[in-house]
Order: structure tokens, then sequence, then C-alpha cells
């Protein structure tokens, strides 16, 4: 945590501290190893540094513009000036939307001083409601800022209803909540709003609705907020800002406007609570009733604070030095925002088939699964420091298989699936579950996931273009459909995961076709060149290539790979290691192509998207599709090579700064790739159900297990010029693997590294020990 002043001007000097009293954060704080919620608030790492729960419903955050890509949160750490304070915010993603329910506080030095309905420009605050902002903080669960106006404010949250306190200076103010407020995108078509209501209701609540087609097409939100203290009078505005008649208590249309008025605001702080539903306004309203019993804010906070504290001390760690620490801290406290809550009180979900459900007793329904990114790494870090969490997950993403139209889920949010990126990698999820024995309902989800796999009929989004001749002709062809390189490698990656889904389910000749098409890869992979390549539909290659470029086409938005270019998508695979090791020549040549990934010049063409980031030669650690690549030396027997880049990376790619993260966090995934990474190990393949060992970056580091057992992984001695493995024992016992599996480190016990500043080249050179691969080891 960090306080954050505005060096060119000094605001509200006289201000007084009211209510919960707050420790002072800062380089204390970090040396501590506390979160600092402001890394990844700057560069393009898309958070947001305001108050929520674990894989809560609520985000009630800042927002400081709703236009540019690095503000897809609603948040970036070089604005200057806040427009207010709203409910939902994504965490790290490369598409913004959300920011329901914006809350404006100001005070005016006169009751009857001129309106403000709109936020104005950044670059100009005084044209509209925005106000320029000092003495910000943060914490895991609270948040606050003092406003240029004179007001202090304050945030909390429960799982589903978000605290605001208000703490006015003498006179009058104003709290607008504006309904209109909402990301915007130069791509967009009007109207994003096509219906939105609000309503004072007779016992003081504000209610209100509004469906919204930003990213998820068509999403409904709706509210209930209640206030500490009844105001003076309250203005509504219809479709451009036209003010409704003195007693009008409801009003409709698409950009809709409350103004709650109060003569006497400095009197007494205002407190404001507000439950949110996707489901209906009878469901803020139940939510914000079981969740919001009084008005202590300070209890509310307490309470969020002690729910952090017990996810975030699951893992406790000794060395490095006090950045790092801070780093892990906030890596994980990012990896524990998504996916988010998305059922009441009462269980009620909306479902991917737009219905409204409800879940089991004692289950829950969730929304925010960036799974392109999240089956890499975040998804195994849950089964480990939150495994009662993925197994709701796991069941979540059953029910929403089943409900789908378009079979397992690929980016649903609030009840829409967007179809974002490619392939349908909640296969990846469940099969990963399943290896490691989360128990769920398996079979259930088959029937969904063997319509996405064989039926080339089924509902399409451009997630799953190209399926049909992928089973025809082995691959997608480049002239066919744009990212057909990457497609084919990804359609063959949920092939492998949906074969274990199918056998689970008894269906065995589905699990072998599942399992020979998961083999497609090779079709995209010249082997000979040693790159992937665009492969056109009469079987020839482009031709000149060059693996610099996105695409044969010069047309930006046909490219052959998605998010990446030739270098990055030649190592995508990564459940059939030792048939790509093979296919490209044997080890000696694959590692050499590993190292000329590393080494080759950092230049991208123009066209290039900004999600390519993080360059260490071609390899792209801000991006996905690379996460696990350094990790591939150690099935060549190069361990230590392994062992040198991950380290590296660690160091190089990641800062307790808000530019801390070195692309997108996209719900978590960046944070998660380092926490692993930073104990020891990751999962090349996650359903492979093993971790491949790297080089961990503290001396001790404490896991704490289910049913009272604990995981210690030890590096004595281990320093910044320590980064390769000389040996490792696993409970006193000599551990000659390069790798572990996913039951034997949920047994708890110690992991004692034994760390060395020049390479030790034997460690898990032989065969017998490397990482096991499409179900079985090196050959």
């Amino acid at each position: 945590m960090i306080d954050r002043a505005i060096s060119r001007r000094t605001l509200l000097a006289g201000t007084a501290a009211v209510g919960l009293p707050l420790p002072a954060f800062g380089a204390a704080a970090a040396a501590a190893g506390k979160p600092n919620l402001f890394v990844g608030t700057g560069g393009h790492g898309h958070t947001y540094p305001g108050a929520t729960l674990p894989f809560g419903m609520v985000q009630l955050s800042p927002d400081t513009d709703v236009e540019r890509w690095d503000a897809c949160s609603g948040y970036h750490r070089t604005d200057t000036s806040i427009m207010g304070f709203s409910h939902t915010h994504l965490s790290g993603t490369g598409i913004g939307d959300m920011l329901d329910v914006l809350v404006v506080p100001t005070a005016v030095e006169r009751r009857d001083a001129p309106v403000q309905l709109q936020p104005g420009p950044l670059d100009d605050p005084d044209a509209g409601y925005r106000q320029r902002f000092t003495a910000e903080h943060a914490e895991p669960g609270y948040y606050r800022v003092a406003l240029e106006s004179g007001v202090r404010a304050e945030l909390t949250v429960t799982e589903r209803t978000g605290y605001h306190r208000y703490t006015f200076p003498a006179g009058a103010g104003r709290i607008l909540v504006d309904l209109s407020h909402l990301i915007l995108d130069t791509s967009d078509q009007p109207p994003l709003v096509t219906e939105a209501s609000l309503r004072l209701d007779p016992d003081g609540t504000l209610t209100g609705s509004r469906t919204v087609h930003r990213w998820a097409k068509g999403r409904r939100i709706h509210f209930a907020m209640q206030l500490s203290r009844t105001p003076t009078r309250i203005t509504f505005y219809g479709d451009g800002d036209v003010e409704q008649p003195a007693g009008t208590t409801a009003v409709a249309g698409r950009r809709l406007k409350a103004l709650l008025h109060y003569d006497d605001a400095g009197d007494a702080p205002i407190l404001i609570r507000c439950g949110i539903s996707g489901v209906d306004v009878a469901g803020a309203r139940a939510n914000l009733a079981a969740e919001a019993r009084a008005w202590n804010f300070d209890a509310v906070c307490a309470a969020a604070r002690r729910r952090w504290a017990e996810q975030l001390t699951t893992i406790t760690v000794a060395g490095g030095t006090p950045d790092q620490r801070s780093i892990l801290s906030s890596a994980l406290y990012h990896a524990l925002l998504a996916p988010t809550l998305f059922s009441d009180v009462d269980g009620r979900y909306v479902g991917l088939d737009r219905q409204v459900h409800r879940v089991p007793r004692g289950g829950a329904a969730y929304s925010s699964y960036s799974l392109w990114d999240t089956y890499r790494a975040l998804h195994p870090l849950l089964t480990i420091v939150a495994p009662d969490t993925a197994q709701a997950l796991v069941a979540d993403i059953v029910r929403q298989t089943q409900q789908s139209p378009y079979g397992p889920p690929v980016w649903p949010l609030q009840g829409v699936e967007t179809g974002t990126m490619i392939g349908w990698h909640g296969v990846a999820v469940l099969a990963e579950a399943q290896a490691k024995g989360i128990p769920a309902d398996y079979a259930a989800a088959w029937p969904a996931i063997a319509r996405r796999s064989f039926d080339f009929t089924a509902p399409d989004l451009d997630n799953s273009k190209g399926r049909d001749l992928y089973d025809a002709e082995g691959y997608v062809p480049a002239d066919a459909w744009f990212e057909s390189v990457s497609r084919t490698q990804e359609y063959a990656y949920d092939d492998w995961a949906s074969a274990h889904l199918a056998r689970a389910a008894g269906k065995a000749a589905d699990a072998d076709r599942l399992l020979k098409r998961s083999g497609n890869w090779r079709n995209v992979i010249d082997g000979k060149a040693g790159f992937a390549k665009p492969k056109f539909a009469d079987g020839n290659w482009w031709s000149p290539y060059d693996p610099i470029q996105l695409g044969h086409m010069p047309k930006p938005w046909w490219r052959d790979y998605t998010e990446a270019n030739g270098w990055q998508a030649t190592f995508l695979n990564q459940h059939d290691v030792y048939g790509l090791i093979a296919h490209m020549g044997g080890d000696a040549a694959f590692e050499g192509r590993l190292d000329a990934l590393f080494a080759a010049p950092s230049t991208l063409p123009a066209n290039a998207p900004p999600d390519i980031s993080g360059l260490v030669g071609q390899y792209a650690h801000g991006n996905e599709p690379n996460h696990h690549v350094a990790y591939l030396y150690a099935y060549t027997g190069a361990a230590w090579k392994t062992q040198a880049m991950v380290r590296r990376l660690c160091t190089d790619m990641y800062r307790n700064d808000p530019d801390g993260i070195i692309g997108n966090d996209d719900c978590g995934q960046m944070s998660a790739w380092f926490v692993l990474s930073s104990l020891g190990f990751y999962p090349v393949d996650p359903v492979e159900a093993a971790y491949v060992f790297g080089s961990p970056l503290f001396e001790r580091v404490t896991i704490r297990l289910p049913r009272g057992q604990r995981l210690t992984i030890e590096a004595p001695g281990n320093t910044a010029d320590t980064p390769y493995v000389r040996s490792v024992t696993f409970n006193g016992r000599p551990w000659t693997k390069n790798w572990i599996a996913h039951a034997d480190l949920m047994k708890g016990g110690r992991l004692v590294f034994t760390m060395s500043r020049t390479p030790v080249k034997t460690f898990g050179q032989a065969k017998a020990d490397r990482p096991p691969s499409n179900g079985h080891g090196a050959v």
C-alpha cells in the first residue's frame, strides 16, 4: 500500500481524520510484505485500487477515465482527477466494461450552486463534476481519498454490497448517482444503454436497473441504495440531462441520473450502502438486507480486513528483498479477485442462456472468467491456496457448460458469453480439476463438450470458427479463417483436455478420437524450419516466411496468430512437449530453438497489438501464450536454463510499483505466474497435474493446505546470485526429478532446494527425471 499525493497541488490540508484508526502505510508496509494495491494501476496492468473481497460481487473503486485502453478498469495511476466511485470493475482485462452505479460526492459553497451532470474531460476537471484529489490510500477491503471539494471519501464492502462514508466540510453538499456512467470505446455503436430506470421507493431506498451493451452485450445490472441521512431533496434527470418536475419519484430512459441535495452535509458523515444484483431489483434489495444490517462502517471494514488476512496468510515468506515480498503479497491479492461472485443470497443468478437459475444450497455462481488467460496458472494456483473456491468454480463451470448455447465457457461476463479470444478453455479447468481429484459432476458437462467438439452445425462464436476444417483437414487453413495457426494449436489443447473428460464420462471412443485430434498441432509446425507457420487450404506453407510478422495478410484484423507472432506461437504446445521436441529434431535442436527465441532481436511489426509486451528476445512475458515457455528447457534436460530464465523473469518483469506488471494482469494470470514461479514451480500443462521446477525466489515459504497440512519450501542461503538448483530433497529424501506431482505437494511436508551460483547441468538431466507430458515421460 502507498499513500499518493498530487505534487503540483496540495488539497484539503485541514481535513480531519474521521472514524476508523488506520495505520501509516508506505515503505514500512512494503518491508513487511504487505500488498501494494497500486501495483498494476499504471502502465498496461489495468488493475484497480478500490475495495472488494476475495472473489466478491462488488468492486467499489474510484474511476478516473472511461475512454483510454489503459483505463480498462476505469482507473489509471497517472490520472489526477476522480469522476466518482462505482460498484463493479474488471481487474487487469484488455477490454473494458462494468463501472456500474457511479456515486459522486461533492461539497458546494452554497445550496444553489450550478449543477454539474457531466464529468468533463480528463484534461480539464473544472469543466465537469470531476475532482482533483490527494491523500489516496488503499489496502485490502478499504480505500480512502480526499477530494478537491473538501469531501473525505472512504469505501469498504461486503460480498454483495458497497459501503461508502463521506465526510463533508461544513455547509451544503450533493451526491450524484450517475446511471449513465460506463466504459466507452471508439468502436462502440450507440446506444450503449438501451433501457434504464431509477425509482425512489416509499421507504427511502433508491433503486434502479439498466441494460448495457458494451463488451458483454445485453447484460443487466440492478441496485438498491440506502442512505444514513435523508437528503433535503432529490432531483431526477432523464435522457439529455433533462430535469424532471419537482416531486418526481421515478424516471425511465437510457441515460439517467439522480442528484441528492444536502443543505447540512457537513453536520455528520453520510453513509451509503448499496446492494447489487444481476437478476432483479428484488435481488439487490435482498442482498442489501442480508449483508448490510447496520450503519457501522468500521465494523464492515474490520470484517473485510479479516477476510483478506485469512486469505493472504495462506502463503508466508522469509527471505528475498522487501520489495519482492510485497510483490508476492500483491500478486496473491490480485490472484484472488476473480472470478467474481454472481449469485444472490437466495442463490439466483442469470445463466449463459439468459435465464434465471438457482444454485444448489451452499453453491455459488461466478462471472469474469478470463479463461484463455487463467487456465494456465490462476486456476492451478487456486487448487493449492484456495481449494474450496476451486471446487466451487468447477461446479459453476459445469453448470455454465450445460446452460450455454455454445457449450464450455470461453469468457463469460455477467450472464453473457462474450466469446472473447479463441478455444473453449473451460474444458482445461475441468480436466485439471478432474486430474487433481476435485469432486464434481464432470459427466454432466460431457454432452455440451461433445457438441462443441463434434457437432459442426452447433452455434459458433469467433472463438471456435473453423472447427469443421480442423476436424476434416487436421488444421485451420490460413486462407479460411484468421488466427489459424493459434486456433489449430489451441483447439488441439482443448481436445487433449476434453479427452480426459470423455474418458471420465465413460466415452472411450470419443476420448480416443479427441486424443488423436489433439496431435493436430503438428500440421501448423514446420519441423524442418523450426517454426509455427500459416498453412493454406492447398497444403502449402506461407512463403517467404517471416516469424516476426503476425500473418500473411497486411490487414491487422486478419492475423495468423492470436496476440502473437511466429516466434511466440512456435512454442504454444503445452500438452505434447516431447512430440514437439521430436518434431523439431530432438533435444539439442529444440534447446537451440529456445535459445534463439530468447536471443532474437526484440523487434515487432507496426501492426503488433500492445498485448505483446515484456520481451526477452522474441519471448513475450506480457502475454499469456508464452507463460510456460521458460520451463520447456527442463524437458530437454537443460533444467539449469529454465532456472536462470525464470529467475530473470521474476526479477525483471515485476516491480513494487504502479507500473509493476509488464502486461495486462488478465484477472490475475500475470500475478499467478509470479506467485507460482517465486515458490519454485509452474504447471506447464495444468491437465498433467504436475509442476516443473524453476528457481525459488525466497529462502522459506510456508503454504497452509487443507486439513491442517503445511507445505514448507526452503532454499537456505538463497540470494540474487544463486538462481541455480544444485539438488532437491522432499521430506528428507533426495529428489532427483525436476518436477513434482500435485498430489505429492498437497500431502504437505518439506521441499528443500539447495541453490548454486553456477549451473548444475546434471540436475534433472536424466530422461527419467524430466517432467511428464502427454501422459508419459521423456522418450
